[in-house]
């Protein structure tokens, strides 16, 4: 009978099969989704700036492909423009307006919404729903159902009941009734998104320090609002404010669609397009102008932004 010894089996490590590594699949993955964003930006975006910037320095009349370059000329014609300058005051008074009015209805929103103890969700989502709508279908509602200037149109029917006359309220700027609806369409727009940030800073402060405050003997009400509430908003506040400003600086829907008819109550943006679409499609100096406001848009953020400390560290001083 004949025996047969088992054959020794060698273990080893096994082979280690090729693969990507985990650094090029995330490469990978980021460009996939991060690509075709990045080509649009490029194509929409920086390649108009840069195409406007260079126009700026051209004549430029009913063509984008100029040949007469003509330096600063633009530029010294739309600081000696009447109607551009006269649009920066125009958006003087609409931020003066606006920025405060805003700022204290979406605070106060918050505040409203913040200390509900049911349906919460359902109040935030209603104030917050108005940011939805399109900008131009707000302002058609306002110009032809709600500020419409004739008889039946809801302000005037409103006031009829109270024995005031019909008021034009889009027709003329003495007195100037369209700033009533120019403030309201954007304050009804705009105000829900604020709030909501508003809401979710409030939702951040620790609540031990209101229970400090009622051990401390600080009443609550008004007292507890000035003295914990508001300086814990600070930084939200900024921010909000400088959004504010920069929307205010960019607004033209409400502006265009409420009074395209009419010569005043122009701000920067409507002017600039009546100048590089108007008549004499003069894109040299509509790019100029655009480039001037863009500058002044982030001298005002950056002047504000450290004027209220944005950025800065809660111990500096």
């Amino acid at each position: 009978m004949s025996t047969t010894t088992p054959r020794e089996v060698t273990t080893g490590p096994a082979p280690v099969r090729p693969r990507r590594s985990l650094r090029a699949h995330s490469t990978l993955a980021f460009w996939l989704f991060t690509g075709p964003f990045l080509i649009g930006l490029l194509i929409f975006v920086y390649v108009p700036i840069l195409w406007s910037a260079w126009l700026s320095f051209f004549e430029a009349r009913f063509t984008v492909t100029p040949s007469e370059f003509v330096g600063f000329e633009n530029y010294r014609t739309m600081l000696t423009d009447d109607d551009f300058m006269g649009s920066l005051v125009t958006f003087t008074v609409f931020a003066v307006i606006i920025v405060p009015t805003t700022w204290a209805l979406s605070l106060a929103l918050a505040l409203a919404v913040n200390r509900l103890r049911f349906m919460r969700a359902f109040f935030r989502s209603v104030f917050f729903l108005p940011t939805a709508v399109s900008y131009v279908a707000a302002s058609l509602i306002w110009k032809m159902s709600i500020f419409n200037g004739v008889r039946f149109g809801l302000a005037n029917t409103v006031l009829g009941w109270f024995g005031a006359d019909d008021t034009a309220w889009l027709a003329s700027p003495d007195p100037p009734w369209y700033w009533l609806v120019v403030v309201t369409v954007r304050l009804w727009l705009q105000a829900g998104f604020y709030m909501i940030l508003f809401l979710a800073a409030l939702q951040n402060i620790p609540p031990e320090l209101y229970e400090a405050a009622a051990i401390d003997g600080a009443k609550p009400g008004w007292q507890t609002f000035r003295h914990i509430t508001l300086p814990q908003l600070r930084a939200t506040s900024t921010a909000v404010v400088l959004l504010l400003l920069v929307a205010a600086y960019q607004a033209f829907d409400e502006f265009f669609n409420l009074l395209s008819k009419t010569t005043w109550g122009r701000p920067p943006l409507v002017e600039l397009y009546y100048k590089a679409l108007g008549d004499n499609q003069d894109y040299g100096a509509g790019s100029a102008g655009a480039l001037i406001l863009t500058l002044l848009i982030c001298l005002v953020t950056l002047l504000q932004g450290r004027i209220m400390g944005f950025g800065r560290s809660e111990g500096a001083k």
